[in-house]
């Protein structure tokens, strides 16, 4: 019997006040919790032969922390960067310097709010972006990462 492969990990950044999710502006963002959200996604990481992890933080230092310090072990990450997606270079260099593919999620369609809000920083270099699906965003996003590390449906294999 073959000895089973190593699941893939994947990574999952969290940015400012995503902590608040199920009761900041309900009617924008729903009320699913974080809790909830990383649940389904250890769920799907399951039956993906994915394993998660998470991090929600409100300072960006400690997010890139965090990816700085799981990049060795993680295979790609997974990132709702909230108000730092239109601000922070520092992720995107924490994210690059990985070398490690990443999908930029968010629960809204950035493009049909507030101008400020249209431009992110981290989609040109992202491998893919998912928006505008609710918690939902973060699950196609999963499949969409695992997806392309794993070369299926025709998506190109990342490295």
């Amino acid at each position: 019997m073959a000895p089973k492969p190593e699941a893939l990990r994947i990574a999952v950044v969290h940015g400012p006040s995503l902590n608040l999710l199920g009761r900041r502006e309900p009617e924008l963002y729903g009320r699913t919790t974080l809790p909830e959200i990383d649940a389904r996604l250890r769920d799907l990481g399951r039956e993906l032969g994915v394993e998660i992890e998470s991090v929600q933080a409100n300072g960006e230092g400690e997010l890139v922390d965090f990816i700085q310090e799981r990049a060795a072990r993680v295979a790609g990450f997974l990132v709702n960067a909230g108000g730092y997606t239109h601000s922070s270079v520092a992720l995107l260099d924490a994210l690059l310097a990985t070398g490690r593919p990443f999908i930029e999620v968010h629960l809204t369609n950035l493009h049909a709010r507030e101008p400020f809000r249209h431009r992110s920083l981290l989609s040109a270099r992202a491998a893919g972006v998912v928006m505008g699906f609710g918690p939902e965003s973060y699950l196609l996003g999963l499949r969409g990462l695992v997806a392309r590390l794993r070369g299926e449906a025709g998506a190109p294999k990342l490295s």
